[in-house]
């Protein structure tokens, strides 16, 4: 029970550096209730793959900051088209938190809490946001999968959750691009 806590107070962090800083209860009342989806996702992951290095529950977390866009990209990583993420260092930086590392696994959730797929991180790559291509923004697989549609919908992104603190957007400041494979589905 106690890990089953842990866990789930890491979860709600992240909700909240991410999106939930709407202070809709309702919605992660939902979170919660969900995380057992999780824990069942995780479960039978280990039972189906028991020579895993990781055994304890990893980081579950969803996608963007509302619900369309956390659902459409849960869905992505299921249909194996979304294949990356890019971040923003300063999110890291500013909330502490560790970059991620090869071999990293983390479990997908949709906006409700709902555990979709389990990922695991295969290359990470730390580059200024003027510097993404285009095979990096088909890699990612949202929208058109164009570099346009990427850096439209990124940046404005971006902006949101640095908004908040004060801090603005530059174009030159640095995405850490994580890499995924994704190695099993609910």
């Amino acid at each position: 029970m106690k890990e089953y806590l842990k866990k789930l107070i890491i979860f709600i962090v992240i909700c909240g550096f991410t999106s939930c800083t709407s202070g809709n209860d309702k919605h992660m009342e939902t979170v919660k209730k969900n995380y057992k989806s999780v824990e069942k996702l995780w479960n039978d992951f280990l039972e189906k793959t028991p020579d895993n290095k990781i055994k304890e529950i990893p980081l579950s977390f969803y996608f963007c900051d509302n619900k369309k866009d956390a659902d459409e990209c849960a869905t992505l990583v299921v249909e194996g088209i979304k294949q990356a993420t890019a971040s923003s260092l300063w999110w890291y930086e500013k909330h502490q938190e560790p970059l991620p590392r090869i071999g990293d696994q983390y479990v997908i959730t949709d906006w409700d809490g709902n555990a979709k797929a389990i990922i695991e991180t295969t290359r990470v790559e730390q580059v200024p946001y003027n510097k993404i291509t285009a095979d990096f923004a088909r890699t990612e697989g949202e929208g058109d999968k164009s570099l346009a549609y990427w850096k439209r919908v990124h940046e404005a992104y971006y902006k949101r959750e640095m908004e908040p603190y004060g801090d603005k957007f530059d174009e030159h400041m640095i995405i850490v691009c994580e890499y995924f494979k994704t190695i099993y589905l609910r």
